[in-house]
C-alpha cells in the first residue's frame, strides 16, 4: 500500500508539473509550473477604444475545458463593432485551473 501511495503522489506530481491545465491565448504563450498570471497584446485594427468586451475560457485540469474566448464573443459582450486592439489575459495554477480571456477594445 505504501508504494502506491508513492507511486500515486509521484504521478499527481508529475502531472502538476506538465501544465495539463495550461492555456494560450494571443500569439504565444509563457507557462510557470506553479503560477501564471500575464497579459499579452494581439491583432490592432482601424477603430479606436472607447468600449470594452471580454470573453473566456477554462480548463480544468486539462480533463474539462469550456468557454469561448473569441474575438466575436467578446465583441458582442462589448458591444463593438470596430476593433481597435485585442489583448489576451492568461491565468494559471498549477496546472490544476486555467483561464484565457480575450479581451477586445474598440467602438
Amino acid at each position: 500500500m505504501k508504494v502506491f501511495v508513492q507511486v500515486a503522489a509521484a504521478a499527481m506530481v508529475a502531472a502538476s508539473m506538465s501544465g495539463c491545465a495550461t492555456v494560450t491565448g494571443g500569439d504565444g504563450m509563457a507557462a510557470g509550473a506553479i503560477y501564471s498570471g500575464y497579459k499579452m497584446g494581439g491583432a490592432v485594427g482601424p477603430g479606436t477604444g472607447t468600449k470594452t468586451g471580454r470573453a473566456c475560457a477554462m480548463s480544468i485540469l486539462g480533463l474539462v475545458a469550456l468557454g469561448d474566448a473569441s474575438i466575436a464573443s467578446a465583441k458582442a459582450a462589448g458591444g463593438i463593432a470596430q476593433v481597435a486592439y485585442v489583448d489576451h489575459e492568461i491565468f494559471s495554477v498549477l496546472g490544476i485551473y486555467g483561464t484565457t480571456c480575450t479581451v477586445v477594445v474598440g467602438q
